[in-house]
């Protein structure tokens, strides 16, 4: 689309990575937000009532996730994500007191499932190797259909990992999609799976930094502008509807369609997309944590999922919390730091407090869920969808984001 204007509606990530993609073309880029301020659900802001700045929700990335990476790479901050130079996995049981870590090789070959210090306590070589059936499952199939869903190497690794990936219960989740995380992590090996987090926050690793390179590259961000409407022909978008100004679309401009999944059927009538959403809670307590605790710990028999440890706060994950929509805040938050205190060795004194109930966070993992993400490709040869709820392989993480946001921008860039 030489010459012509590329509109992307949406600054989440998704929508982020192909202005990223796309800046520096012969194209002129627009990109049009709902909001006042890019991110979506990936996005730092401050919270006076902690007096920090603190992340809408906790993500982790992996060393695998080359999408990602390269996007950091792209923007300049590759050095934001921080983490051990080797893969391990802290884990925690809350009801026994013990603690472990999982340590994969740095190779394929995995070899660590032979060392007892590396694996699982109180499991075998012999336990892993069922984990195969999910690299080869199809899209109709729940990781309980192919594994089984209990034992002591499910409850103390495969349960947490995938629940966390997949924000579904596994017995319950696509095993499809389960097997593609660990085609691309586990299954590469340690160097594909050290776990790393933005250290200062998400929008200074993600966001503000890409914001700052489109700026210099010239692409206009139109901020508090939201899509109303698309002026749909047979076969292509004539305009786009933002109630105040209406933008008519030549035959040299494009649309990249990078709203949440559950808006863009709203927008298309007869989009096939995802209905069932799950929640995610993150709390987060102003504490330093101790000197040395690891910057990220499962944790199995508690509330607490993952425990994330800043330099200025602690922040926890809870997966498929639609449980807790209702629950009372300030008990919740008690109950979560009770186990913190456990976990950390702090006073059980609540130190000040914030939760985070983000409502549709990711799309249902399900396989129906899965089976309606669409393609990006859409039938108006100048409309593409984008965003970590379309057919991108992967469950709604940050690498499926932004290889979303990558893909859409590479099928602009070929329209004629």
């Amino acid at each position: 689309m030489a010459q012509g204007t590329a509109h992307i509606i949406g600054a989440g990530l998704a929508g982020l990575s192909a202005a990223v993609s796309l800046a520096g073309c012969e194209c002129k880029v627009v990109v049009h937000e709902l909001a006042r301020h890019a991110g979506g659900r990936c996005r730092s802001y401050f919270e006076p009532g902690l007096g920090l700045t603190i992340d809408n929700g906790n993500h982790l990335v992996l060393s695998g996730n080359h999408a990602a990476l390269a996007f950091l790479k792209t923007i300049g901050t590759a050095d934001r994500l921080v983490g051990p130079d080797a893969a391990e996995f802290p884990f925690a049981d809350l009801a026994s007191g013990m603690r472990w870590s999982v340590r994969p090789n740095m190779g394929p070959l995995p070899w660590w499932i032979f060392a007892r210090g590396r694996r699982v306590p109180e499991t075998s070589a012999f336990d892993y190797l069922p984990l195969a059936r999910l690299l080869m499952a199809n899209g109709a199939r729940t990781i309980g259909d192919v594994l089984s869903c209990n034992g002591v190497l499910y409850h103390r690794l495969l349960r947490p990992v995938l629940l966390a990936a997949l924000n579904t219960e596994p017995a319950v989740g696509s095993a499809a999609l389960a097997g593609a995380v660990v085609r691309e992590t586990l299954a590469k090996g340690g160097r594909a799976c050290r776990p790393l987090v933005a250290a200062d926050g998400l929008g200074a690793a993600f966001i503000d930094p890409a914001l700052a390179f489109l700026q210099r590259k010239g692409v206009e961000i139109r901020f508090d502008h939201q899509l109303r409407a698309l002026d749909l022909a047979d076969d292509r978008v004539l305009a786009l509807d933002f109630g105040e100004d209406k933008i008519a679309l030549t035959e040299r401009d494009a649309a990249i369609l990078a709203v949440p999944g559950w808006v863009a059927p709203l927008l298309i009538k007869g989009l096939s997309a995802p209905k069932e959403f799950r929640t995610i809670l993150n709390a987060h307590f102003k504490i330093a944590p101790p000197l040395g605790f690891p910057r990220i710990i499962g944790v199995i028999n508690a509330t607490t999922e993952w425990l994330f440890a800043f330099r200025d706060r602690i922040s926890v994950t809870v997966s498929a919390a639609d449980r807790f929509l209702e629950a009372e805040r300030e008990p919740l938050a008690r109950q979560i730091w009770s186990e913190v205190a456990s976990l950390t060795g702090q006073n059980d004194a609540l130190p000040p407090w914030h939760l985070v109930k983000e409502r549709k966070a990711t799309f249902a993992a399900l396989p129906q869920e899965n089976a309606s993400r669409p393609e990006a490709r859409t039938r108006w040869r100048n409309l593409v969808l984008a965003g970590d709820w379309t057919a991108t392989g992967l469950p709604a993480t940050i690498e499926g984001a932004i290889r979303s946001g990558t893909r859409a921008a590479e099928l602009v860039s070929a329209t004629p």
